[in-house]
């Protein structure tokens, strides 16, 4: 959590006379947020520390593009940078697929089975399973549209927190999770007529 002592207009004023003990506190203060949203982002966890660094990079590098503004804090500019920094990650991993679903395990094909049934039958409980498969769907998805159902639905942020953090109206955030929502359902769909169960 970050230190609420820290008086964070001084710290970039500082930095912006390119005082280097200053860059490291204002890394140190921004650290714990910066992680947590591209964590929030990111699937594999060996990518993480480059994507925090490229988040930090693009702070200091845009920093005399920083105007403070009354009742915005500076942790909400860096916010806004990290979460556009994953999404371009995301655009980028999207055109570059790595890995496809080659086959899935009895226990994927049950997941698959319960989110795509008119009347699901809750599957056995292998939560790998229904991780696994669930991020395949998502990877499925625009990363905008991914961002949210993640933020909604797997971290429990609220609509309000996620239209703070991204720029989004609440109701721009509530319509694309709706549309990412059916768009998933689509997925989940042709990945059944694809893996018949």
């Amino acid at each position: 959590m970050p230190d609420p002592e820290i008086d964070v207009a001084v710290l970039v004023e500082r930095v912006r006379r390119h005082d280097q003990e200053a860059s490291r506190q204002l890394v140190g203060y921004l650290y714990p947020s910066v992680i947590g949203i591209v964590r929030s982002h990111r699937v594999r966890r060996s990518e993480e520390t480059d994507l925090a660094q490229e988040v930090f990079l693009k702070v200091f590098s845009r920093l005399d593009h920083y105007v403070p503004r009354a009742g915005i804090p500076f942790d909400h500019w860096v916010s806004r940078l990290a979460v556009w920094t994953c999404l371009d990650a995301l655009r980028t991993e999207r055109r570059r697929p790595e890995r496809r679903i080659s086959e899935l395990n009895d226990a994927q094909r049950a997941w698959l089975e319960f989110l795509t049934s008119d009347a699901p039958v809750n599957p056995v409980s292998d939560n790998a399973a229904a991780r696994t498969l669930i991020d395949e769907l998502l990877g499925g998805l625009k990363p905008e549209d991914r961002l949210v159902l993640e933020w909604l639905d797997l971290q429990e942020l609220s609509v309000r927190q996620i239209s703070e953090r991204t720029g989004w109206s609440e109701s721009s955030v509530k319509v694309r999770a709706f549309r990412a929502r059916q768009k998933l359902r689509q997925l989940a769909i042709q990945l059944r007529k694809e893996f018949p169960l």
